[in-house]
């Protein structure tokens, strides 16, 4: 709990065992209904562009840095300045029922020392959507995360991004603010929405999303039976 120190300032929780949070390895993470594995242009670049050329538009990517690759090549040199950015520990992710990549997902703002981690890159293809593949993904980067010690999970996003934010929340992330012209995307204005989740708030985050993930939530459709708002113990149930 915060102290009084000798000046009489109030200050934070004192961490007299923190050491610092693991390395992100570059490793597989294996779910029920999906796996992440890293990065890799010879094996995800095919999978990938057939993934979002699935989609009618370009309406996924507008407010994402990159353009929807407009053939293989461009999505391997896409692929590959991901996987060689150090700074990246970047995954595809690969439905278990059809062996392909269909989509892609890093971790980013990696800072150890403090134990601070962004999930970002989050380019889902239509693929994805509607299905229970988003939801494990984000869930395994969370354990991955906070199993290997960090204190703090981030997630931004444009402000305008109503999806985004709202898929955010969903899951347990708790909005903190919004940056003003934080920076400049494609040409236009980006105020950014941040939103975090702690590890004191995981144990409980983790219990309602295993419940939410569970095979008997969904039925032979692979349709969900309960809302993870209805997962919560003594949530409201509403419409996910």
């Amino acid at each position: 709990m915060p102290e009084i120190n000798v000046y009489g300032q109030t200050v934070g929780d004192a961490l007299p065992d923190w050491k610092g949070a693991s390395v992100l390895p570059r490793a597989v993470l294996e779910g029920r209904y999906c796996r992440l594995v890293p990065l890799d242009a010879d094996s995800h670049a095919a999978d990938l562009f057939d993934a979002y050329a699935q989609a009618p538009d370009d309406r996924d990517w507008t407010w994402l840095a990159s353009e929807r690759p407009t053939s293989v090549e461009a999505a391997a040199r896409w692929v590959t300045g991901k996987a060689a950015d150090a700074s990246l520990v970047p995954y595809a992710v690969i439905d278990q029922r059809s062996e392909r990549a269909v989509g892609l997902v890093s971790f980013m703002a990696i800072d150890a020392v403090n134990g601070s981690v962004e999930i970002g890159h989050v380019t889902w293809s239509p693929r994805m959507k509607n299905t229970v593949l988003g939801t494990e993904t984000v869930w395994l980067l969370l354990r991955q995360a906070f199993c290997l010690g960090y204190r703090r999970v981030e997630w931004k996003c444009d402000s305008l991004n109503e999806a985004s934010r709202r898929a955010a929340e969903r899951l347990g992330f708790v909005h903190e603010g919004r940056f003003r012209q934080k920076m400049v995307r494609k040409g236009r204005n980006r105020d950014s929405d941040w939103l975090s989740m702690i590890d004191d708030e995981w144990p409980q985050r983790d219990a309602v999303l295993q419940r939410w993930l569970a095979p008997e939530n969904f039925d032979e459709k692979g349709q969900q039976r309960k809302t993870l708002a209805a997962c919560l113990v003594g949530g409201r149930v509403s419409d996910d």
